[in-house]
């Protein structure tokens, strides 16, 4: 692992990078009077936090430049893609608040105040995009303790990305089909063997970037940063992911029906 104070300096960069990218976000929100916008920041923002690190690392002299340069174009992809999907779907002129939001607001930006969005939405993610890029910060910093270990979190990496990209294209491809004609609920391809491929590819592509980053690094390295993919995967299931939006999908018969043979996150043989 890398000397205590190069890792200071690489938390202390992801930290700034994180307060930046929500500083702005949150001014974006107050402009266009909607707290969805920070999902696009959400990808965008680890791309800044991996660049800022690796900055750092690249000052100090630390860390391997191989492993760094495969950190920060993993999460590059995985950011850059997510953000600008995100952007595409919710761009749109009559594209308002996400219901998700709504509730965890409590109502509307305009009535319950910046205040209430920064100390729930904003300053919240801020904290949690600082913990889930540890792997990231402690990485690029430090030397390869089992390059094996790299590979697989690249492959990893690379089976959730394949989930979180095709899932989200066929769930756009069956949005864009007329209403009338559509199934229900869509329940075909990677969506017959789980009701969210594209969370569970999300989950998946952070546990790659701990192999390739934290574990990597060596067993006090991996211990330390194992809150990172942790702390993604309970917010992806239990807070703003899955449980969030099955609060609403969960009141169509058609879903509920769809729900009782499909697996909510890992995929597996519909029953």
């Amino acid at each position: 692992m890398a000397e205590p104070v190069q890792v200071a300096l690489s938390l202390g960069a992801a930290v700034l990078a994180a307060v930046a990218v929500m500083t702005v976000t949150a001014l974006v929100a107050r402009r266009q009077g909607r707290v969805v916008v920070v999902d696009v920041a959400w990808g965008l923002g680890f791309v800044v936090i991996a660049a800022a690190c690796a900055l750092v690392a690249t000052a100090v002299g630390a860390g391997e430049g191989l492993r760094t340069g495969v950190l920060v174009v993993i999460v590059g992809v995985w950011g850059l893609r997510l953000g600008w999907h995100i952007h595409r779907r919710s761009s749109a002129p009559d594209h308002g608040e996400d219901p998700r939001y709504l509730a965890v607001l409590g109502g509307p930006l305009s009535e319950v105040g910046m205040g209430v969005a920064v100390r729930k939405v904003f300053g919240v993610q801020g904290a949690v995009m600082a913990v889930i890029a540890l792997p990231v910060a402690v990485g690029v910093v430090s030397d390869v303790w089992c390059w094996p270990l790299v590979a697989v979190g690249g492959v990893v990496w690379l089976v959730g990305l394949v989930f979180e990209s095709v899932g989200d294209a066929q769930l756009a491809a069956y949005k864009s089909l007329p209403r009338e004609s559509r199934p229900a609920v869509l329940d075909s391809r990677l969506w017959r063997y789980t009701r969210h491929p594209n969370y569970f590819g999300d989950a998946c592509v952070w546990w790659g970037v701990w192999l390739a980053g934290g574990l990597a690094s060596g067993w006090v390295a991996g211990l330390a940063t194992l809150i990172a993919p942790v702390a993604m995967t309970w917010f992806l299931v239990s807070v703003t992911g899955v449980k969030l939006l099955e609060q609403t999908m969960m009141q169509r018969p058609a879903y509920v029906e769809y729900a009782s043979r499909t697996s909510s996150f890992f995929p597996l043989p519909p029953k």
